[in-house]
């Protein structure tokens, strides 16, 4: 059985891929570094992990290539 990656996981190989990351947003992947789960359900203060990365991949339009396709993928098929 394929163990899924955690949001953190995905977070540090978007920071490590992306290098300009787009102002709007950092706050979302800093978020997503915190992150230890792969759970869309878990809350991260007022927020639910899966609004966090929909708010990401919301201002990530600039994140760009087959990196950026196949990580904005995997966390598309988590939420």
């Amino acid at each position: 059985m394929d163990k899924k990656r955690t949001f953190q996981q995905i977070a540090k190989d978007i920071k490590s891929t992306w290098l300009n990351v787009y102002f709007g947003a950092v706050p979302y992947l800093e978020a997503m570094l915190t992150l230890d789960t792969s759970d869309p359900n878990a809350m991260y203060f007022y927020n639910t992990a899966g609004d966090i990365v929909r708010y990401f991949l919301a201002n990530a339009q600039t994140f760009r290539g087959a990196d950026a396709k196949r990580l904005k993928a995997e966390l598309k098929s988590m939420l």
